[in-house]
């Protein structure tokens, strides 16, 4: 409390003037925040969240096609190894690939969105294709 308040105060006491409770009252509103400033408080966090929301989002799915790309690359690589040691064979599977030892089995044999990878033979050219975000085969967001 400053000089001022205390003046006041002490003039208003030798007055008369001064109610009971009135101190009392007003310290009570600053002991805690109101309700609107607590909704002002959550308004805040919930636009900043929302900021931060829409600037993930499109960052994540860029690193799930990224990564889907990188490992369908593995895969392919693998396949090639296959083809390349059993000529004249059928066009492997990832299951292939993994059983015979083409493929690690603790590496990621599936897209980031968990669908295996299909594998295509088009005589000595071998295509690894991911659905994709869409999640479906033969979309144009298809990854190979």
């Amino acid at each position: 409390m400053n000089v001022r308040s205390y003046a006041r105060i002490r003039g208003a006491l030798r007055r008369g003037t001064l109610r009971r409770g009135t101190l009392r009252r007003g310290a009570r509103r600053r002991e805690g925040m109101t309700l609107v400033e607590i909704m002002i408080v959550v308004i805040i966090m919930a636009l900043i969240a929302t900021a931060v929301g829409v600037a993930v989002l499109p960052r994540l799915k860029q690193a799930r096609i990224d990564s889907s790309r990188t490992d369908a690359q593995s895969v392919r690589g693998a396949a090639v190894m296959y083809v390349s040691e059993n000529p004249g064979g059928d066009c492997p599977s990832v299951e292939d690939l993994t059983e015979g030892g083409y493929l690690d089995s603790s590496r990621r044999t599936t897209d980031a969105w968990d669908r295996d990878f299909l594998i295509e033979c088009e005589g000595d050219d071998i295509i690894v294709i991911s659905a994709g975000p869409a999640t479906e085969m033969g979309t144009e967001d298809d990854i190979q």
